[in-house]
């Protein structure tokens, strides 16, 4: 029996099906963290720490002349959302309904999108998380409401991590307000500005639901590590006569590796 308890669940097969193609419809566009970062895994819902590598020293050591050390890790999070969702509707997705409404787990799916962007970029000190953003060495660059100097400020960025001798591609996660502007500005003669911001970066452009302002990160590999324990699941609570009380879930970790291989931008 998974942990999960779908099997439990009054949901057919056919329902499952429905319910997590939803899912991944929903959050593949959203999960901005996981295509700029390096992602491993998962490892299952039983994997409960990341090994740093590195110890600390233990003061009085069951016996004479012994030294003690203890290994340190970073205990993975779990992020939990529940939702319901009306029987009713399930019942005529299995009949073939195009239009089943399953608007209670889309906006599960943005709400842990954004939890888990908003950790990964500006940190989650309780769980001992540092953000990309928020580790950066270097002075944020103000964006700014004229969108035309967007490319001069993104160009600035990539000049910092290349002096530092962080090479590229580099990619850009721009939070959702940023991103909007930028969708509805062109430059004079109208060439996009998207397609000017991603020639300066020969890397991705990502809309980022739960990052404030933006980031150029190298993606070089190696500086940003992202593992995950269990991926995003859809369990099982319980139900009753209406609806079926559902939640999505994951575990991850996420660590900093090279601060200085991503500028913020304000």
């Amino acid at each position: 029996m998974s942990h999960l308890l779908r099997e439990h669940a009054p949901v057919t097969t056919a329902g499952w099906e429905l319910l997590d193609s939803e899912a991944r419809e929903r959050l593949s566009p959203a999960l901005a963290a996981r295509r700029l970062v390096d992602f491993s895994g998962p490892l299952g819902w039983e994997h409960s720490a990341t090994n740093l590598g590195r110890v600390e020293d233990l003061s009085g050591a069951p016996g004479d002349g012994v030294e003690a050390k203890q290994r340190r890790v970073l205990a993975l999070v779990e992020l939990r959302v529940p939702f319901a969702i009306s029987r009713a509707e399930l019942e005529a997705g299995d009949r073939g309904a195009e239009d089943a409404d399953l608007a209670p787990l889309d906006e599960a799916a943005r709400r842990i999108a954004i939890a888990e962007n908003a950790a990964v970029f500006h940190g989650w000190k309780a769980a001992g998380i540092s953000g990309v953003l928020e580790s950066s060495p270097y002075d944020a660059i103000e964006l700014g409401e004229d969108c035309e100097r967007y490319p001069r400020h993104v160009a600035k960025a990539v000049e910092a991590l290349l002096d530092a001798g962080v090479a590229g591609p580099h990619g850009l996660a721009l939070g959702s307000d940023v991103y909007a502007r930028v969708l509805e500005t062109s430059e004079h003669g109208g060439y996009p500005l998207l397609e000017h911001l991603r020639e300066i970066l020969s890397g991705p452009i990502v809309w980022a639901p739960g990052v404030e302002g933006a980031g150029v990160l190298s993606m070089r590999g190696g500086d940003f590590l992202f593992e995950s324990g269990e991926d995003l699941s859809i369990g099982y609570s319980d139900h009753d006569a209406e609806s079926v009380r559902l939640y999505l879930q994951e575990s991850f970790s996420f660590r900093v590796a090279t601060p200085e291989a991503a500028v913020a931008l304000t």
